[in-house]
């Protein structure tokens, strides 16, 4: 199974080469090493400057920043072929929403400074969105950014922060003028190394995801330098949040679809030598009928999410459409998960079981990225026009 298709609209000779290099480095240099991540709570720095020498972050960055020069569909085949071996601890999918605001909306000395860092692995980036009394609402964020001089005074907290503790580079949601609502929201980007004011907080403990390290981050009277602000405007982080959501939220969907096809994979390989009552658990008809099932909604999520990077490489997806890719592909994945599990029987409940953890590490994707009520939300606001 994969992403690609033959029936791909966006599918090039190209993809599929970068497909069979991503998979190949994958296989050699994520796989054995999925359990010592999820045991520690971190992805060794080395994995991501191999990933970097092996160009798998780069697919989609113009060469002149140090990428190849790809559309975003090279940065979906990545997150795929990851998800498709089961990982959700590599946070490569934050390093590319990261990279995107940069291309997007950073001014070419902030493209310069950063992106050639971030494709290589030297630098690791991370969003800084939600905060204890702030998630899914962002206008209700009260991390401050005060003019001070020839910069910014940050101040306020973060919490679930993927990559957190390895960080390099992290671009702070922040209020630059407190009484003009979403007009009054900036992108602070943060440099972590040798930062006085900034400071991590501990790398939580989660349900699944164990090899991400998820950090709360905090600013107190951090020093910003004025040209870390993202962009040449202030107030437009909002606007630069919302145009870029729509990759985050497909990102999801496309995850889940791995994650999917990983699940099958194994379910199927496993149901084909157990044995029940002198049969093959997978000759008992409860579970030909749960694979059918899952097959068929597996292939109609590929078909949808191939449609939507086709129209984000087009510049025409909406955030509706992703906010359905989002919902829909989560909510497929976790009944995936549940069902797969179950096939396993008791086995399905030991976390030598790849799918016991794949089950753990799929909750969170209802959650994060706007939970899937506030994308029922966002597609039903879509309905009433």
């Amino acid at each position: 199974m994969a992403l690609i298709t033959p029936h791909a609209s966006w599918q090039q000779e190209e993809h599929t080469l970068f497909s069979e290099s991503v998979g190949r480095f994958f296989d050699a240099e994520l796989v054995p090493n999925i359990e010592k991540w999820a045991e520690q709570g971190i992805v060794d720095r080395e994995f991501w400057n191999k990933a970097g020498q092996a160009g798998i972050m780069g697919g989609a960055i113009p060469e002149i920043y140090g990428g190849s020069g790809g559309g975003i569909a090279f940065d979906a085949i990545a997150i795929y072929e990851q998800a498709a071996r089961s990982d959700f601890g590599w946070g490569f999918g934050i390093q590319s929403i990261v990279m995107h605001y940069l291309v997007a909306y950073g001014t070419e000395a902030q493209k310069q400074r950063w992106l050639p860092k971030l494709v290589s692995g030297e630098m690791i980036g991370a969003i800084a969105m939600t905060e204890p009394g702030a998630g899914s609402d962002l206008q209700a964020v009260r991390t401050t950014a005060q003019k001070d001089g020839n910069g910014y005074r940050l101040n306020g907290s973060k919490i679930f922060i993927t990559n957190g503790q390895s960080a390099d580079l992290v671009l702070v949601v922040a209020k630059t003028e407190k009484t003009a609502g979403a007009k009054g929201i900036s992108l602070i980007c943060v440099e972590s190394e040798g930062a006085d004011g900034f400071r991590r907080g501990r790398n939580l403990k989660k349900l699944g995801m164990k090899g991400n390290d998820t950090a709360e981050l905090f600013f107190e009277d951090q020093h910003v330098p004025a040209d870390n602000l993202l962009g040449t405007e202030e107030g437009q982080g909002f606007y630069q949040l919302m145009k870029q959501l729509p990759w985050e939220r497909l990102l999801i969907g496309i995850s889940a679809l791995g994650a999917i096809d990983f699940a099958l994979s194994e379910t199927i390989s496993y149901v084909q030598e157990r044995k029940v009552f002198g049969q093959r658990v997978m000759d008992l008809q409860n579970t030909r009928f749960k694979l059918a099932e899952m097959k068929t909604k597996a292939e109609m999520l590929r078909a949808f999410i191939n449609n939507g990077i086709a129209s984000l490489e087009q510049g025409t997806l909406d955030a509706a459409t992703a906010s359905m890719a989002k919902y829909w592909g989560s909510e497929l994945q976790n009944e995936v998960a549940t069902e797969c599990l179950q096939l396993f029987g008791g086995y399905g409940y030991m976390m030598e079981y790849p799918i016991a953890r794949l089950y753990a590490d799929s909750r969170v994707q209802m959650i994060y990225g706007g939970s899937n009520e506030i994308m029922k939300e966002l597609i039903a606001r879509s309905l009433d026009t």
